[in-house]
């Protein structure tokens, strides 16, 4: 997707979760996130896109210490503040040039990792929201099969760990839009192509289904699963984050 797109999304994305989060209250519990409520995840975001913010306006590109913002006011004030915060965090994204130079902890060292991390980050936050509120809309099939293909270029590094001992091949395969991907254990460990094949194990389902089931959101039942069934699991396990 073009930046133009995501930038749309993410404003689009911020309302939603700000009228979510006004809808379920701010003593609402998470489920997708347990411990939290809404106040919380609010505290969470706030923090997300102040941390982007400041590190995309930095002169050079070095590290900002992530904190989340003491003092944040209660109740209806602190949807309020999500919103004013995501609304400065867009302005700055649609004011920076996307090839600009910063730090960042992915592949990608300009301001484009930034507009489509906190894009991706929103819509599962957003639908965190929707949760508490009880009532869900799937994620836009297009960045749903982004943010699949930006965790297993960002996050999947963090976790070869424990993929390890995975013991098979697991194909991915969205049926709304295109996205299909194979994982399969190499010598440097799990190897990761876009590509229609067969896997010891086939999961398919929507984008959107296959992005909050990668992020805990949605539970395996969601997906069409074909093969070892108990692989899948062990993935799943391996690249909890």
């Amino acid at each position: 997707m073009d930046r133009t797109r995501f930038l749309d999304l993410l404003a689009a994305e911020s309302e939603a979760l700000a009228s979510a989060a006004s809808a379920a209250g701010p003593d609402a519990a998470v489920p997708s996130c347990p411990g939290w409520t809404v106040a919380d995840l609010l505290a969470h975001c706030i923090g997300g896109d102040g941390w982007a913010r400041a590190i995309v306006e930095q002169d050079e590109p070095t590290r900002v210490d992530y904190v989340t913002p003491p003092d944040l006011p209660e109740g209806e004030a602190r949807v309020a503040q999500f919103r004013d915060t995501a609304r400065g965090l867009l302005d700055t994204l649609r004011a920076t040039d996307p090839a600009k130079s910063v730090w960042t902890f992915g592949p990608d060292r300009t301001t484009t990792f930034w507009i489509r991390r906190r894009t991706i980050e929103t819509a599962i936050h957003r639908y965190d929201a929707q949760l508490a509120a009880g009532r869900t809309v799937p994620v836009d099939a297009d960045l749903a099969a982004d943010g699949v293909d930006e965790f297993f270029e960002v996050f999947l590094k963090r976790l070869q760990e424990g993929l390890a001992g995975l013991g098979g091949t697991v194909h991915l395969h969205c049926t709304d839009t295109a996205g299909e991907w194979l994982l399969a254990p190499g010598d440097a460990g799990l190897v990761v192509t876009r590509e229609h094949a067969k896997g010891d194990v086939a999961a398919r389902g929507t984008a959107s289904d296959l992005l909050l089931w990668i992020w805990g959101r949605v539970p395996v039942g969601s997906l069409e699963v074909f093969g070892d069934a108990a692989l899948l699991d062990r993935f799943r396990a391996a690249t909890r984050i």
